[in-house]
């Protein structure tokens, strides 16, 4: 006896279809946490100095100084010296001139590329830079889905701003420690003024009572 066939056979692929459609997503975020993430890059420019008699040698500094201009230092650039353990040659002449932007000399330099000659210092700046890369992304889209995702655009917004905001890009690395001194007189000056004010209105909480008949103001 031949048995019926209410239903159809499903082909198997079929089940599989809705994991590769979810796998096929670009921009896919399946959690609260964005894919987006600020990403720090570090660039290290080097320029080498003649010294003569434990000084820059004549015209060095101006060159140091031009080269200094271009590169327009900032807040969270590096600045070391790498003279060979030869000593501190002429590192008073550096620090002058990156007291100028307001930076000072770091106490070891990067490695850097090239043996350094007998007779010449070299100057190292590092530099860092943050940025999110593929952002913005409209690949997904943000609405009610079966992956139950969020937008490929999620975080973008912030962490971009954050990226370009932040004084210094390394601080995303590594933070920024604390004070290692704090003086909880100054932590209190702000406390101690808002106590010390008088009352808005210079009536406080008392309310004026109108005489009867009196139209209210």
């Amino acid at each position: 006896m031949r048995s019926l066939r209410l239903f159809p056979r499903i082909p198997r692929s079929l089940f599989a279809a809705p994991a590769l459609l979810l796998a096929g997503c670009s921009g896919y975020n399946g959690g609260l946490e964005s894919v987006h993430q600020p990403i720090v890059t570090r660039q290290t420019l080097a320029i080498d100095l003649r010294v003569e008699s434990g000084a820059l040698a004549a015209g060095e500094a101006q060159r140091l100084a031009d080269w200094m201009a271009a590169l327009d230092l900032r807040y969270g650039d590096r600045i070391a010296i790498d003279d060979g353990a030869q000593g501190n040659i002429a590192r008073g002449d550096v620090a002058a001139l990156a007291s100028r932007y307001g930076l000072m000399l770091a106490d070891r330099a990067p490695a850097t590329e090239g043996a350094l000659v007998p007779g010449r210092l070299r100057v190292v700046v590092s530099r860092s830079s943050a940025s999110v890369p593929g952002c913005p992304d409209y690949s997904h889209p943000s609405m009610v889905t079966a992956d139950a995702s969020t937008s490929s655009n999620f975080g973008c917004a912030t962490n971009s701003n954050l990226a370009a905001m932040v004084a210094d890009p390394a601080d995303l690395v590594r933070g920024s420690p604390a004070a290692p001194i704090a003086d909880p007189a100054t932590a209190a000056k702000a406390i101690g003024a808002y106590r010390a004010a008088a009352p808005t209105g210079a009536g406080g909480t008392a309310v004026k009572a109108e005489p009867a008949g009196a139209t209210p103001r």
